[in-house]
């Protein structure tokens, strides 16, 4: 069955032009999934107009972000439900399928293979120091960690002897510190039927310990987050909200200085080396490090889970949306 097919991407000063022509639906059985924000997405029509989104703005031309004449690139688009691309040292892309139960891995090389399958329902990924993909695997609400050569430890099972939530995305901060959100989102392979706990938190897991902190408790449905290289800071979206916050990180690992940084909510979340914030939804939105929005990429999936950078230069935007994977070539790299 033909899918989907990007025509043309044009990006010029201060507008970005993106046409799609659909070719045929897709099959029933994956036409529409439950993602965060409670929305169902549809199947797409036939023909997807263009689509044309300008800046208002006056900050940095997205033009000097994306690389001249780079096109987004659909890698695939075989999956139900992508999210939790995160980047090792070498520039490979990991990301997970989670309904499909499967860690798939992207190498620099631009091949697709399954990296793991039982995966526990992974969600959000990331690298520690030592190379073992750290996992937010909601399956029965654990914090997972995943060895080079596929061996499992659970690091987290729940919070003063009650399940999570569900852990959802994660960072990792230059102390080997594991910053989780945990909300709730009703999963059809689980026998609850409601959570245990009656708020949804950020979480904290200092290295060498077996007991998590609460962050930050004040949330609606946190979500996304990442933390800047330097280790100062950490953006947390909370998009029950439709919020982003970000704080300032103490030496302890304590968040204080809580400051609304857009109001806009995020599925996941990324920094570049310039310290901009690539937020996700509708699209990947893209905000200066004062908060000014720069604009908009368009993607013609009906949501976008998340966002990494990779490829052996870093200067690759990877994007995790939904039945799909897509590239987008930049001039900028992703924050180390």
């Amino acid at each position: 069955m033909m899918k989907a097919i990007l025509v043309a991407v044009v990006f010029i000063s201060g507008v970005v032009a993106v046409t799609v022509r659909q070719q045929a639906e897709r099959n029933a059985n994956n036409s529409f999934l439950r993602f965060p924000g409670e929305v169902m997405l549809q199947q797409q029509k036939d023909v997807v107009p263009a689509m044309t989104i300008s800046r208002s703005d006056t900050g940095v031309n997205l033009a000097k972000l994306i690389k001249p004449g780079a096109t987004l690139k659909r890698v695939s688009d075989q999956f139900r439900f992508t999210e939790g691309p995160a980047v090792d040292k070498k520039g490979n892309i990991f990301f997970t399928d989670q309904p499909n139960d499967k860690i798939w891995k992207y190498d620099t090389k631009g091949k697709l293979s399954v990296f793991m399958d039982k995966s526990g329902r992974s969600n959000g990924l990331y690298f520690d120091e030592k190379g073992n993909l750290i996992a937010c695997a909601d399956e029965k609400n654990e914090l997972w960690s995943i060895s080079p050569g596929k061996k499992v430890t659970v690091l987290l099972n729940g919070f003063n002897g009650m399940r999570f939530n569900g852990p959802n995305d994660l960072w990792i901060d230059k102390k080997g510190g594991i910053y989780f959100t945990d909300p709730y989102y009703q999963r059809d392979y689980w026998e609850r039927k409601k959570p245990d706990m009656d708020a949804q938190k950020l979480y904290y897991l200092a290295k060498g310990t077996q007991e998590a902190v609460v962050a930050d408790a004040d949330f609606v449905r946190p979500n996304g987050i990442i933390g800047s290289p330097d280790g100062k800071y950490l953006y947390v979206a909370d998009i029950g909200a439709d919020k982003t916050y970000k704080y300032q990180i103490n030496s302890d690992g304590s968040l204080s200085n809580r400051q609304l940084f857009v109001s806009q909510g995020s599925d996941g979340m990324t920094l570049d080396s310039k310290g901009n914030l690539y937020i996700t939804g509708k699209g990947v939105t893209i905000y200066d490090p004062s908060g000014a929005k720069l604009g908009n990429i368009p993607v013609p999936s009906g949501w976008v889970g998340n966002v990494c950078f990779g490829g052996k230069d870093r200067k690759t935007l990877f994007i995790t949306a939904s039945e799909s994977v897509y590239t987008l070539l930049m001039q900028v790299k992703g924050a180390q």
